[in-house]
């Protein structure tokens, strides 16, 4: 149905870093002349973009949540990819925490508590009040339908059984 990621506004300093740096590297490269500060030139603005700007590019693009019909599921993690599912039919709770900033851009933390570990949270999600009433609107749905199967199997059907006959 669909998949979601963090806001993007959570790049916005990487960005910066990464302008600056090049504005930087523009503007020093003509200016120095010996080699070995050409190569400390590139060299750091080469691990400023790494830890400035791609590490957390890299940390934004590896976190996504993908809400199915039946299932929410979370994949996080860089060289160690972690995957977390949680049913609709299972049921839980779904908040919505704000910040003043988050409430600026409708974005917000949506909280699933599934009763059994510690809460999931679904880090600034955008529109963050649709993606709780879809949770809970499918919730609902999961469980009826769980409901009403159940309800088939354990039903007594009216025909009457002999044990043994005489």
């Amino acid at each position: 149905m669909a998949r979601l990621r963090s806001n993007a506004r959570a790049l916005f300093w990487p960005s910066l870093a990464l302008i600056v740096v090049a504005g930087g590297v523009g503007f020093f490269a003509g200016r120095v002349s010996e080699v070995w500060e050409v190569v400390l030139l590139w060299s750091a603005a080469a691990v400023a973009t790494l830890l400035l700007f791609l590490l957390p590019l890299a940390v934004w693009l590896s976190r996504r949540y993908t809400v199915t019909t039946r299932r929410l599921i979370l994949r996080h993690g860089f060289f160690v990819r972690v995957r977390q599912e949680l049913l609709h039919s299972r049921g839980y709770d779904v908040a919505v925490k704000r910040t003043w900033l988050q409430s600026m851009f409708r974005s917000g933390d949506v909280r699933i508590n599934s009763g059994l570990d510690h809460p999931v949270v679904l880090k600034d999600v955008p529109k963050a009040d649709q993606v709780q009433r879809a949770l809970s609107e499918l919730m609902e749905h999961a469980q009826t339908i769980v409901a009403v199967r159940r309800q088939q199997s354990e039903s007594v059907s009216d025909e009457t059984t002999v044990w043994g006959s005489r």
